[in-house]
């Protein structure tokens, strides 16, 4: 993807960061490592929700990449809260493209895995057709949508079951990981879906790969995941044995765990646009699960 004409390239490109405290925001800061400067911005900083205040903070700042990693990612709750889910996840994310192609900028959004319906039973490829079965998938599949329809040098990311460790640190809301550390160690009986397969990712990972992607990207889409696939039930137990916490763990099906959203029973992605770069090189989760746990407080 050649830079539009007429850029100004006698500036230092300017990366504003959407959602920085979050997980992945957090790490993209951490290992931001591009030619030119790296603006953070939390939800104290822009509130995308407004579209005119949104729109004149980033005119102010003048980027030349902005990222957003801002979402309503609360799944059981999207299905009672659809217009709140599509507010942020749609609606703004419309307003953050449009602004871009107005100030020329590249678009960087986050996506995910519950954009399809889990029918395949080998990794999701880009070029796959959508079929989201819940409405926080529907609201994220609609953003993608208003990205790429409203800014022509859009890239999207789409991830899938993310741990960083932001989560450990008051910088986010927590993650999968974190929940079974918690409960297990109070003691609580865990239930955990044994017959939906992912692909677990650390944001470190998926940060670095970021970085590097942009400046020879070539597509409007990739899937971006660590190696591999688990269920959430092994997932779970990886993360119970490799921390030392002895936990009541139990599998469950879909059905008898009974959550509210509908969920893909598989939703590995296949980096077919990151193999095309020779970026397909993340680590499996496994061995990213162990970095994490090595890196986050003993105490958290």
């Amino acid at each position: 993807m050649a830079e539009p004409p007429g850029r100004d390239t006698g500036r230092r490109d300017r990366f504003v960061l959407i959602g920085a405290t979050g997980q992945l925001g957090f790490d993209l800061g951490r290992t931001f490592n591009r030619p030119g400067d790296l603006i953070g911005l939390s939800s104290r900083d822009i509130d995308i929700l407004d579209a005119r205040r949104a729109r004149s903070t980033l005119a102010d700042l003048r980027p030349t990449y902005v990222l957003n990693t801002a979402a309503y990612n609360l799944v059981d709750r999207a299905e009672d809260e659809r217009p709140q889910a599509f507010a942020l996840n749609a609606e703004a994310v419309g307003t953050v493209a449009a602004a871009c192609q107005a100030l020329r900028a590249t678009f960087v959004h986050f996506s995910t895995d519950y954009v399809f319906d889990g029918r395949k039973r080998t990794p999701y490829l880009e070029s796959d057709p959508p079929a989201p079965q819940s409405a926080y998938g529907e609201s994220k599949l609609a953003g993608e949508r208003q990205a790429l329809e409203r800014c022509e040098r859009t890239v999207i990311f789409r991830v899938c079951g993310l741990f960083g460790i932001a989560a450990t640190s008051g910088k986010g809301r927590g993650n999968f990981v974190e929940t079974m550390l918690r409960l297990g160690r109070e003691g609580q009986k865990l239930r955990v879906v044994a017959d939906q397969v992912l692909g677990p990712s650390y944001t470190l990972d998926l940060a670095r790969k970021v970085w590097a992607v942009l400046p020879k990207r070539k597509h409007s889409i990739y899937h971006l995941t660590s190696a591999g696939q688990t269920s959430w039930y092994d997932f779970a137990r990886a993360t119970l044995e490799r921390a030392g916490v002895r936990a009541d763990l139990t599998p469950v099906t879909a059905e008898e765990f009974g959550a509210r959203a509908r969920r893909p029973a598989y939703s590995v992605l296949g980096h077919a646009n990151l193999a095309a770069l020779g970026e397909d090189d993340l680590r499996p989760w496994d061995a990213a699960l162990a970095a994490y746990l090595a890196e986050r407080p003993s105490s958290g």
